[in-house]
């Protein structure tokens, strides 16, 4: 596309070839005029000066024409204002010989193609024309005789009204050329919007469609229809509802099925424009929408089986306990002699079923309490209690496990009573996995921490090990059901839904689990649930018998 000549910077774009060469031929007609002027002889330096004033402009134009330089619309201007207008001044004003050069900034800015600038140039004129017609009627300088007249009234007349004409037919060559590249490039644009997957509507404030560009999504002829039009009867209250937001908030996005294809989809994004017009884009949907029912119907089996999976486990664990609280009772009572004396290997297999059966009873009600909870089962018995019951209660029962594996146990609860509203035997399970846990990778010689408090009107349960810790990898795999840490060893002698349990437990009381840890540092698990009680007046009891020894509260 052409530039227009008054938005080239100037020195860098160069004057048109029409303006070069008409200077050229002013400058041509000037020299010969003043010629034959000089030759005729009399009283010709009037004459000869007015025709040096009028060929300054010219000789102006054609030097930055081959220094390939472009002075600008507005130098040009005055310089065709300023040169010729004196020459016509001096020479008798407009009906001079050189009347006609009152037309010469109009012809250079034609000429030039520069159609901004036209009015300027026009009002130039008119201004130089009624100057001249007032230096006329006064009695301006007296004319030359008639041979020089005739010349400069020749020179004026072709190199200003052939300027004029030149400029004339030249703006309208450009205004054409302009049209046709305007043309082209639309015409080029609208079979790039056709060839795009999408359909651009120009809406009126009132929902009309003005314009319709690009692919036919919704229907090839839209004209006199409105937006709302566009949808099946039972989707146009929607468009209508969109097309208000999009008027309110200067956006808005939403999908509907078109009356054009009722088996269709397509999305619909508007957005305000000036003169509170909308411009909705529509594109075709029906991919998206595919993809979103299957990702849905692929979800709901998901969860449907993940359902069926928690029952069938459910129920298949209640099925399991019966049997083996069986085999728990009848090795118990192998192993307390209850009938008579065994012999000693007999005694040891009894201790080890005893044992196995214990440990599969836990796993048991591991998945059993991991079921209900995925299956969205399982209710807490909140009751008010003192939580440091349940933290000795598992102290009291670890310990022994902790005094064969070596290392130290410890406990770090309040002096006073802890009153809670929690599930007792759920408090519990949290305690015994963490320790449980913690002793399993903490090595001989180590220590695990257990320590209750109360903490910004949470309680708060920390247990620490001084173990082997977990790499960041473990860390954010832990927690989630049937994921462990550690080596191949003490993988094996867990299911991975202690800490899983944990996480549920404290997330069903509406707190939370916090596990930091490093290689080579250790862990701690926090554990806070907003359980606690209001301090009651009463005085405090003693600690239960048989309660782990009191110590300071952790810090």
């Amino acid at each position: 596309m052409d530039v227009p000549p008054d938005r080239r910077p100037a020195g860098l774009a160069t004057p048109s070839a029409e303006a070069f060469w008409w200077s050229a031929g002013w400058l041509a007609l000037v020299a010969g005029g003043g010629a034959f002027v000089l030759a005729s002889g009399g009283d010709g330096a009037r004459a000869t000066v007015a025709l040096a004033l009028g060929g300054v402009a010219a000789l102006l134009d054609l030097g930055l024409g081959l220094a390939r330089r472009n002075p600008g619309g507005r130098l040009r201007l005055a310089a065709w204002s300023l040169g010729p207008g004196l020459a016509m001044l001096l020479s008798g004003g407009a009906l001079g010989p050189l009347g006609a050069w009152c037309l010469a900034p109009l012809a250079a800015t034609l000429i030039e193609g520069e159609p901004r600038r036209a009015a300027a140039a026009g009002a130039a004129a008119l201004g130089l024309m009624g100057l001249g017609l007032l230096v006329s009627l006064l009695g301006g300088p007296p004319p030359s005789g008639p041979p020089v007249s005739l010349v400069l009234q020749s020179v004026a007349l072709v190199s200003a009204v052939g300027g004029l004409a030149l400029g004339v037919v030249s703006l309208l060559r450009r205004l054409d050329r302009r049209e046709r590249v305007q043309a082209s490039g639309l015409t080029r644009l609208q079979r790039l919007l056709a060839e795009q997957p999408t359909q651009i509507l120009d809406l009126l404030p009132d929902g009309r469609v003005a314009g319709a560009y690009g692919r036919p999504l919704a229907g090839g002829d839209l004209a006199g229809r409105t937006f709302f039009d566009l949808g099946l009867p039972e989707g146009r209250h929607d468009l209508a509802r969109g097309f208000q937001v999009a008027l309110r908030d200067g956006h808005a996005a939403f999908a509907f099925a078109p009356l054009a294809d009722p088996d269709g989809w397509l999305e619909a994004r508007l957005r305000r424009g000036r003169s509170m017009r909308i411009v909705a884009v529509l594109a075709d949907g029906r991919a998206r929408r595919d993809q979103e029912a299957e990702l849905e119907a692929a979800r709901g089996e998901a969860e449907a089986q993940n359902t069926g999976k928690s029952r069938f486990l459910a129920n298949m664990s209640h099925e399991l306990r019966t049997p083996l609280n069986a085999i728990m009772g009848f090795s118990d009572i192998m192993r307390s002699r209850l009938f008579g004396p065994l012999p000693d290997r007999y005694g040891e297999y009894a201790e080890l079923i005893h044992e196995s059966g214990r440990h599969l009873l836990d796993l048991i009600n591991d998945v059993l309490d991991m079921s209900k909870i995925e299956a969205e089962r399982f209710e807490l018995s909140r009751e008010e209690f003192d939580g440091r019951e349940a933290v000795n209660a598992v102290l009291r029962l670890m310990r022994g496990q902790a005094d064969r594996a070596g290392v130290q146990l410890r406990g770090v609860l309040p002096r006073e009573p802890l009153e809670i509203d929690a599930d007792r035997r759920a408090l519990k399970q949290i305690a015994l996995n963490l320790v449980s846990n913690a002793l399993k990778f903490t090595p001989r010689n180590g220590a695990v921490t257990v320590g209750l408090q109360a903490v910004g009107g949470m309680m708060e349960l920390v247990v620490a090990d001084t173990g082997m810790g977990m790499s960041p990898e473990d860390l954010a795999r832990v927690g989630r059901p049937y994921e462990q840490a550690g080596d191949a060893e003490r993988r094996a002698a867990g299911t991975g839904l202690g800490l899983s349990l944990v996480r549920s437990f404290a997330e069903l009381h509406g707190g939370e689990m916090i596990l930091e840890s490093a290689v080579g540092e250790g862990t701690t698990v926090t554990v806070r649930m907003p359980v606690l009680l209001p301090p009651s007046d009463k005085p405090a009891e003693a600690p239960v018998p048989e309660a782990e020894p009191f110590e300071a509260p952790v810090s």
